[in-house]
């Protein structure tokens, strides 16, 4: 496989990505939005989700396509994100036909940064604005790292943020992914410049640093909240025809991605999630073959743009966490 030609989830022929960002509270909103109601499916594994809409995701429920998915910080207040994208597709006129009405179908997710730094002292929730925000601002070519839903992301160690990356396969399908990183656990090894998922990097994406000379297999994390962080949402998507079974599946092989390129992950503190999306224009052609190689894309893209969106995160006022830029600058040289 190869990168695709912006190497963002976008790459897949009909989706947007919306990004809004509000800098007293530090946080965000970001909105998959494609060009018609595609087939979406979750895979849950993180032990302290917060969620709208997931159960409508599962194969035996009456709707099997969204009109958009929503990625949020904010905890529980930023599930309020997708009041305001359901209100923009209301008055485009998209949503599941009931009768004479429309109604919007958006599933989102959420991370924790309420303990980021930023001002929460908000009289009205900001996330309803901020996600008609998002939904309208969805263009092809978007902004990653510090933006949208991780705008105040952190980690174990650097600071968080939104990462995208896209891959083509021999087949022709292309698979992409769009991930909020805010992690308990860590993208890089210690404290140092290597990625875990390094072993996946395309073309120096993320500094071409390589695989760590070295670590230690037997540390043990400790289970606390070092600045607040605490959860990764992610999106993996494609252009193939799957049925929302088969998108679940594709779900559920790219949390390898998660845990090959964050360390811990799925802990009982995270409510790491990740939404597939298939948009259906392209055929299978081998039913075996090709969800196959689609989920391990999917997982393969996912650790990518994991690393991304800590390697494109860059320093703020009041930040809790430094920037892996700060310390290591953009690419690997003999100084490092």
């Amino acid at each position: 496989m190869k990168a695709g030609p912006n190497n963002l989830i976008t790459d897949i022929a009909g989706l947007r990505v919306g990004n809004a960002e509000d800098a007293g509270p530090r946080s965000g909103v970001s909105v998959l939005l494609g060009a018609r109601p595609f087939t979406a499916a979750v895979q849950v594994i993180g032990g302290a989700p917060g969620t709208r809409e997931t159960d409508l995701l599962a194969p035996d429920k009456l709707v099997q396509e969204v009109d958009a998915l929503v990625l949020s910080g904010g905890s529980a207040f930023g599930l309020g994100a997708c009041d305001g994208v359901m209100a923009g597709l209301r008055a485009q006129g998209r949503g599941f036909a009931v009768g004479d009405q429309r109604v919007p179908i958006v599933p989102g997710a959420i991370l924790f940064d309420l303990l980021n730094g930023g001002d929460k002292s908000w009289a009205e929730t900001p996330y309803p604005g901020l996600g008609r925000a998002a939904l309208e601002a969805a263009t092809e070519r978007f902004e990653i790292g510090s933006a949208g839903a991780g705008f105040g992301a952190m980690t174990g160690t650097f600071k968080g943020g939104l990462g995208s990356a896209s891959a083509v396969l021999e087949s022709g399908f292309t698979v992409g992914a769009l991930v909020a990183v805010n992690a308990l656990g860590s993208v890089t090894v210690g404290e140092g410049p290597h990625f875990w998922a390094a072993p996946w990097e395309i073309a120096g994406e993320f500094g071409g640093f390589g695989p760590a000379p070295q670590h230690d297999p037997s540390a043990m994390p400790e289970p606390m909240k070092r600045q607040g962080e605490a959860t990764t949402i992610a999106i993996v998507a494609t252009d193939a025809a799957l049925t929302q079974a088969q998108a679940q599946r594709m779900a559920t092989a790219a949390h390898d991605g998660m845990a090959r390129a964050i360390v811990p992950s799925h802990t009982p503190l995270d409510g790491d999630l990740i939404f597939a999306a298939a948009t259906g224009e392209k055929p299978l052609a081998d039913p075996v073959r090709d969800p196959f190689q689609l989920g391990h894309a999917a997982s393969c893209v996912l650790a990518r743009a994991i690393a991304r969106a800590i390697y494109e995160a860059k320093e703020q006022p009041g930040d809790l966490q430094p920037c892996w830029r700060s310390r290591y600058g953009t690419s690997k040289s003999p100084a490092h």
